[in-house]
């Protein structure tokens, strides 16, 4: 079976591009697939992370004003889509054109839409305007109606379904990146708390940062590593120098090895304002290291078992955040617990299991 993802990079080091580079190429090595991804505008060669050598690429270059660049775009699409004569496209791409390609490219075969992100990744730092609030709903009501189009569109949480009026919602989870041995998780020793993701207003390291500094003042010893495309305009070296927490707080770039950093430590703390899934929740648990996390849409409350596997903290309680981490750093078995608990329930998220579930979705849209 011939199988087309549309996307529109994948060079990053970005959640998407690690759930793809895992499932396209299971898929491929495993179900025997032939994959072929078709991305947008990416020159670069190197891949961040490691895709199956069995797997085709192809790349559309588009420039110019937004006509001609949707001109080209659909015309270069139509032409490559021809040429490869897919039995099924997906579209992860989570822009607005994404929604239409069924309609631009006249629906030459079935068609999946995986929604990575939720809708509030619309919402801006600041209070909207009344134009923004407009832009929005034209923007929702445009999703709605593309998202009709697909044979199936695909969701990752429970949570997201509310986001849709859609009759053609199914929920299917990312998978684990990696399920290390029990020899090589984390010891739960050492005083370091972790978060990883990009520096932005969605993944709120402004809200850790006012957590962390009550966490600080009561745990010296104790240090927070974020790791993540580093965006000065966050202004979040500025932040730990005012709350007097910088001796603490280390800012890294994207860690490719980000596996060890979760065996190195002993909390991971999340703390978005919104989410699509909340995959390094789940990296986490897999090295055994119990969550903190703000009970934000969508993600974290599918995967963390309050009280049970991790915490789960009501969104923006800055205080009720550093509490959280608190428990955790003054109750060594409490953490000891709670990691077992969190390794043992993560394995839902093993690929062979997700990606069984795609295998199946795909050969019954081929016999139907």
């Amino acid at each position: 079976m011939k199988l087309v993802y549309i996307v529109n990079r994948i060079d990053g080091p970005g959640g998407l591009e690690r759930v793809l580079s895992i499932k396209a190429s299971m898929l491929a090595d495993h179900y025997d697939y032939d994959i072929h991804i078709i991305t947008l505008n990416q020159d670069e060669t190197t891949l961040f992370y490691n895709f199956s050598p069995k797997l085709t690429y192809h790349n559309i270059t588009v420039t110019g004003n937004s006509l001609k660049y949707m001109y080209t775009y659909v015309s270069e699409m139509k032409r490559m889509i021809k040429k490869i004569s897919p039995d099924i496209i997906i579209v992860c791409d989570d822009g607005l054109k994404g929604f239409l390609v069924p309609l631009a490219l006249g629906k030459p075969c079935p068609m999946v839409y995986e929604r990575h992100v939720s809708k509030n990744v619309e919402i801006k730092q600041g209070k909207p305007s009344l134009f923004d609030k407009i832009i929005t709903r034209i923007k929702f009501g445009i999703m709605n109606f593309g998202g009709k189009f697909y044979d199936h569109f695909v969701v990752l949480t429970q949570g997201n379904l509310n986001e849709w009026n859609l009759k053609n919602l199914k929920v299917i989870p990312n998978p684990l990146s990696f399920y290390p041995n029990d020899t090589d998780i984390s010891t739960l020793v050492n005083k370091k708390v972790l978060a990883v993701g990009k520096q932005s207003f969605q993944k709120g390291y402004d809200r850790l940062l006012h957590s962390w500094k009550e966490v600080a003042e009561k745990f010296p010893e104790w240090s927070l590593d974020i790791y993540g495309t580093i965006d000065k305009k966050e202004g979040l070296d500025d932040l730990a120098i005012k709350l007097n927490i910088k001796s603490s707080v280390n800012l890294y770039p994207p860690e490719k090895n980000i596996a060890e950093k979760y065996k190195e430590a002993s909390i991971y703390v999340m703390s978005s304002r919104y989410e699509g899934f909340g995959m390094v929740l789940t990296e986490a648990m897999a090295y055994g290291v119990p969550c903190v996390s703000f009970d934000c849409h969508y993600g974290p409350s599918d995967i963390i078992a309050d009280h049970k596997n991790g915490l789960l903290v009501e969104n923006n309680d800055i205080q009720g955040l550093a509490d959280a981490i608190a428990l955790l750093i003054e109750n060594n078995e409490t953490r000891k617990v709670m990691g077992k608990n969190a390794r043992d329930d993560v394995k839902r998220y093993l690929p062979e299991k997700i990606v069984a579930e795609w295998d199946e979705v795909f050969k019954k849209m081929i016999v139907s």
